[in-house]
């Protein structure tokens, strides 16, 4: 999960997102918030919109805002029997996800707001909506079908779907091989990555009394030692 924040005030002032995905179907709520809404807010939010809909996860990543590091979010989660994972400092490939998704969730904003006008607020519906529905190469199928083994109906697939109806232990069968499926799929995606990204990476050895620099923030300025607030 993750925020995306500074958008045009909404008419309740509301100018953030709240991006939740799940990990193994790829669907996605996104919640219109304020930046400024207390950890209270949040956590009732959390459980009428996500935990209502889907039960209690099993464990959330998320980046280390102080909004989800806080005691109060660990002893809710705690609570609730799940499992915190933050990920690294500028090592966004733990979280990636999310940060795939915001980008589509962006685009598909901008295209309504400058196509349609209008506000955030009146198409965040539409857009889950539409994300939600649409194929996902990782999983070889729709976020909607992975989480809910079937089809979405909507006009396009009206006729489509009357005709093909699973009841009983065949929608169960197929629910079954349907999330083999996508954890195949998602095997083979995360192979895929992990080789790219090994192409780049060299094991290096250290021995004990070896000098080395550790770069903990990306720095952007020219480094000159000795010289104080440089």
């Amino acid at each position: 999960m993750d925020f995306v924040s500074g958008l045009p005030l909404s008419p309740r002032k509301k100018d953030a997102i709240w991006v939740v995905v799940d990990r193994l179907t790829k669907s996605a709520h996104f919640i219109l918030v304020r930046s400024d809404y207390s950890l209270d807010k949040l956590a009732e939010l959390y459980i009428s919109d996500i935990v209502r809909l889907h039960g209690v996860p099993l464990s959330i990543v998320s980046d280390r805002d102080p909004r989800f590091t806080s005691r109060l979010w660990k002893k809710l989660q705690n609570a609730l029997g799940t499992k915190l994972h933050f990920s690294t400092a500028f090592h966004p490939q733990m979280d990636s996800q999310s940060e795939q998704i915001i980008q589509i969730l962006e685009d598909m904003l901008r295209c309504c707001i400058l196509e349609f006008e209008g506000t955030c607020k009146q198409y965040l519906p539409l857009i889950e909506f539409a994300y939600n529905n649409s194929f996902q190469s990782s999983i070889k199928m729709a976020p909607y079908e992975a989480l809910y083994g079937r089809k979405c109906r909507t006009p396009l697939y009206w006729m489509e779907l009357s005709k093909n109806k699973i009841h009983g232990v065949d929608l169960i069968r197929e629910t079954e091989q349907k999330v083999k499926v996508i954890r195949d799929s998602l095997k083979v995606v995360s192979d895929r990555q992990k080789s790219y990204a090994n192409l780049k990476r060299k094991d290096i050895e250290f021995e004990i009394g070896d000098k080395l620099f550790l770069k903990v923030f990306p720095w952007k300025k020219v480094l000159r030692f000795g010289r104080k607030g440089k």
